[in-house]
């Protein structure tokens, strides 16, 4: 199967030429060893949390919501932290480009993952929940770990800027992770399940979602949050397998993914448990080691006492259905 057959790109000669350059430039950097990367992550960090202050306003209003708890000292130091582990992770990135097979399985340790080859074993799919926690984009090595059998595949955001989209997209597919646009995701999977082929879907369902696709909301990281739950109606749609992916960082430059079952079969559980199990787990995680999660995500944008406002207008009918892109 072709791992991105829906992006077929027509670059104009400019994209061309800047696409060129972005990836020369960029697989050039992931050649250098990873202390070289970490020295110049640290310079990175310098000039992002120091010098440009870059969203540093909302990072710190998103951690004092969050952990009311802590005192300002506590969040200062998880900022600084975020903010190092952050221009790590862009470096940790680019460095996907040319990682060895070897040492992506050294650095990005599977565990756990009997639980979603069980369901390859009998045919089924498994539905995949992942954050924007610890490095997300290293995840694209899940084939690596899963059965010949099983497909790996995520739902992906289209970018608008066409030279970055068809950087991430071959970044993504360096471990052959097969990335399925949102506004596809659904036809895609009744094809799969047609076919009788087992895939992992992955959904990174951290996101803030659309007014018109808010259908719950759940208490988060102290805040009554909007969720996405297209995720669950899918898979519950096709009774697969639920896990989640929850990522530690025991030591710079390496990962322990632990992939944990949430529901055997999920048809018949209640709408929205699968959501609520997620986002519970989500948080212990993030609780866990906080430095590590997206806090430059605007996550809590939209509030319920608007979403109550729009509702009551009829709003929502005069809305486009648009893919998520927060």
């Amino acid at each position: 199967m072709s791992t991105n057959k829906s992006h077929i790109y027509t670059l104009s000669l400019t994209e061309k030429i800047l696409y060129g350059i972005l990836y020369g430039v960029s697989y050039t950097v992931s050649l250098l060893p990873f202390w070289i990367l970490y020295r110049l992550s640290d310079l990175c960090y310098l000039i992002a949390y120091y010098l440009v202050r870059y969203r540093r306003k909302l990072v710190r209003k998103n951690l004092v919501d969050s952990f009311p708890e802590k005192d300002a000292k506590e969040i200062i130091k998880i900022e600084k932290r975020f903010y190092q582990w952050l221009c790590d992770y862009l470096f940790e990135t680019i460095k996907l480009l040319s990682i060895s097979k070897d040492e992506m399985m050294r650095r990005m340790e599977f565990r756990g993952i009997e639980k979603m080859n069980s369901a390859a074993a009998e045919n089924r799919s498994c539905a995949v929940y992942v954050g924007h926690y610890c490095n997300w984009e290293w995840v694209t090595s899940t084939q690596l770990w899963m059965p010949e059998n099983m497909i790996g595949t995520q739902v992906y955001h289209v970018l608008e800027n066409k030279v970055f989209d068809k950087f991430f997209l071959h970044i993504r597919s360096r471990w052959k992770m097969v990335s399925i646009p949102m506004a596809e995701i659904l036809r895609r999977v009744a094809q799969y399940h047609r076919d009788n082929q087992s895939v992992g879907i992955g959904y990174l369902s951290d996101q803030a979602p659309f007014w018109n696709n808010i259908h719950h909301w759940t208490n988060f990281l102290n805040h009554d949050t909007p969720v996405l739950t297209g995720a669950e109606k899918i898979t519950k749609r096709f009774d697969d397998k639920v896990v989640y992916f929850d990522i530690s960082r025991p030591k710079r430059g390496y990962y322990v993914l632990d992939v944990i079952e949430l529901a055997d079969h999920s048809k018949d559980i209640p709408d929205y448990e699968v959501t609520e199990a997620y986002f519970k787990v989500l948080e212990q995680s993030i609780r866990r080691q906080p430095e590590f999660w997206l806090w430059t995500h605007n996550r809590w944008k939209r509030t319920r006492e608007e979403y109550n406002k729009l509702a009551a207008t009829g709003a929502f009918n005069m809305m486009p259905i648009e893919e998520n892109k927060n």
